[in-house]
């Protein structure tokens, strides 16, 4: 079943951050990601406007995502990022409607 990473961000340190957003769409691909928005202009409808930047990727299974986020190469990428170049938010959700 398809799932999606939906990601919320603050950025930092923008040189720092870029070390992470270079590297991302390659790891993504090796496990069948495809980014649907990342970076791209958005307006906050409701709730904290914590959040600057917000990326939707689309994989082919939850498995997938989720091996994505694990692998090797991603926690390298993202060790920038946790090093203090920004904030991150990331929830999987699965394709479908679960009120029917």
């Amino acid at each position: 079943m398809t799932a999606y990473w939906i990601a919320r961000a603050k950025i930092i340190d923008p040189v720092e951050y870029k070390k992470y957003t270079d590297r991302v769409p390659e790891i993504l691909a090796r496990y069948g990601g495809k980014v649907l928005t990342r970076g791209a202009a958005y307006r906050t409808l409701e709730g904290p406007d914590h959040f600057e930047r917000y990326v939707v990727v689309e994989f082919p299974s939850s498995e997938d995502a989720v091996r994505c986020f694990e692998s090797e190469a991603y926690r390298e990428a993202a060790a920038f990022r946790r090093a203090g170049a920004g904030q991150n938010e990331l929830t999987i959700a699965e394709e479908g409607d679960a009120t029917r």
